[in-house]
């Protein structure tokens, strides 16, 4: 699991130490598949920077989209769940933050984090893209 912050209604939530000067994050985590599946999309597309760090769980169950803070308020994507930090703030660290997980996509040195509007476009085609490869067999 992955855990950054207080849990909003998910069963991935996270904590870690707050840093001096924190840039605060959410982060949505999706089904590894249907995550994988929007990594490919988004990194196909024209903008190089549509997709920021990503975060896998140990038995990569689930991906973590670090996304800008205030994502988890509106956030409604079925299949999914947006954790908000607890108001202190996380560093993009250049190590996982959470124990057990890695880094699918680490950090640049000036990573941005993944557009939520764009990450909710690339998860709402992976699961058509999903829903249409498995009922295809």
């Amino acid at each position: 699991m992955l855990h950054l912050g207080r849990e909003t209604g998910s069963r991935t939530t996270a904590t870690t130490p707050a840093p001096a000067d924190p840039t605060p994050l959410d982060l949505v985590t999706v089904p590894a598949r249907q995550g994988l599946e929007a990594v490919d999309i988004l990194r196909r597309g024209g903008d190089q920077e549509a997709v920021g760090p990503v975060l896998h769980d140990g038995a990569c169950d689930t991906l973590g989209f670090l996304v800008p803070p205030g994502t988890a308020d509106a956030w409604d994507v079925p299949g999914s769940a947006c954790t908000r930090t607890d108001g202190r703030g996380l560093r993009i660290p250049a190590e996982p933050p959470v124990s057990g997980s890695g880094w699918l996509l680490p950090p640049a040195e000036d990573a941005p984090v993944t557009d939520p509007a764009v990450l909710r476009a690339a998860l709402d085609q992976a699961a058509r893209l999903i829903e249409a490869a498995d009922s295809c067999c």
